[in-house]
């Protein structure tokens, strides 16, 4: 009688994690997404204000940035947002 508790047990615990590892891929992606969008927010500035910041980092290609957002992790990618952010701050007096 403790066998298939056991079973199903597992069974749900095996598709709670599945379901728990989705949620976190579809949260990624969405900070992935949020990232190109500020990413692109800001190059936007970069050229406003003739920056002229250039390289990837300041490329307008959303998927891009989507793209290297999803091969790094959070703290990577909030860094990055940073760097560009003190870049137009403190590099760029016009």
């Amino acid at each position: 009688m403790r066998l298939p508790i056991r079973r199903t047990a597992l069974a749900t615990l095996a598709a709670l994690m599945g379901l728990s590892a989705a949620a976190a891929t579809a949260v990624a992606q969405a900070n992935c997404v949020m990232y190109g969008k500020l990413a692109i927010q800001q190059q936007k500035e970069n050229v406003q204000r003739k920056c002229g910041f250039t390289g990837p980092a300041w490329s307008e290609n959303l998927r891009a940035h989507i793209s290297w957002c999803g091969t790094v992790g959070p703290g990577q990618w909030k860094t990055e947002l940073q760097r560009r952010d003190s870049m137009l701050k403190t590099e760029c007096s016009k």
